[in-house]
């Protein structure tokens, strides 16, 4: 179990042109209440591991509990306290050039409660920092922009806020019909009623599956499927027409399987093909 600790970090001229940037980690087996008026200088993130405690924002206040955690994001005044007799807390404060665009880029919310199963990652992450700690490992420079990297994408995967299904969920949810469409992405028939039967769900449900997982929607992931599988003919069978390609990836006719190539891609299926032809492998 990790005890006490805390790690401050000397930030550099040349830290501060990374992305990402770690600034303190920590951990309290008995968090004490703290009031910061000005907020913190940048992001800073703050998750239960044991107990439960009360976080006040602005007029927004927040009950944490095990396995939940909130991102504040910079100069937002907030204060904290235990709610109970025990309050086990982990935190990271981080910030770079780019801090704010892959928070952006990967949707996580601020000033909002995120959970996570007890089974993941996030539940035991205190402690996977813990033994770095204990062993000096270096967190500093492109390492410390690396952790905060690593951290942030297990929010994006494992997080959920209130009862919706996390990345994760999402995609192992989805895995089934994932498997179906590598060997029927060409039929005729694959649609989204058709996607929504091989699930056993609605088609609503299966949209918002697909958006949770991946940002897209069900007709988006197929269309970039049957884009992917003919570049993969294109190269692989270079007799093979453009109008076999089309038929036998699903797309109506050659006409349409080019106008979407070029449109996805920049190019013609047959321009693809030659500068692929013309570079050394």
């Amino acid at each position: 179990m990790a005890v006490d600790y805390r790690k401050f970090f000397l930030i550099t001229e040349t830290d501060r042109k990374l992305p990402l940037i770690m600034d303190t980690v920590g951990f309290e087996n008995e968090q004490q209440p703290t009031l910061r008026e000005e907020g913190f200088p940048c992001f800073h993130w703050l998750q239960t591991t044991q107990g439960s405690g009360d976080i006040q924002m602005g007029n927004i206040t927040v009950k944490l509990n095990e396995n939940q955690g909130i991102l504040m994001p910079a100069s937002i005044r907030h204060e904290y306290r235990a709610s109970g007799s025990v309050w086990s807390t982990w935190y990271l404060t981080f910030d770079g050039v780019l801090a704010s665009s892959i928070v952006h880029a990967l949707e996580l919310p601020l000033m909002t409660l995120l959970s996570w199963g007890p089974d993941t990652p996030l539940a035991s992450i205190h402690e996977d920092f813990y033994e770095k700690y204990r062993y000096s490992y270096d967190f500093t420079g492109m390492n410390g922009s690396l952790e905060v990297y690593q951290f942030l994408t297990l929010l994006k995967k494992h997080g959920y806020v209130n009862r919706a299904a996390s990345f994760s969920q999402s995609h192992q949810r989805l895995l089934p019909l994932l498997i179906r469409l590598e060997e029927c992405y060409a039929q005729s028939d694959v649609g989204l009623s058709w996607m929504s039967d091989l699930l056993c769900v609605s088609p609503q449900h299966v949209n918002n599956l697909f958006r949770k997982a991946f940002g897209i929607s069900p007709y988006q992931y197929l269309l970039h499927l049957r884009l992917q599988k003919s570049k993969e003919i294109l190269i692989a069978e270079p007799h093979s027409t453009v109008k076999q390609i089309a038929e036998a990836t699903g797309f109506l006719d050659a006409s349409h399987f080019i106008s979407t190539f070029r449109k996805s891609v920049g190019m013609t299926p047959d321009f693809f093909r030659n500068r692929y032809k013309e570079r050394d492998y």
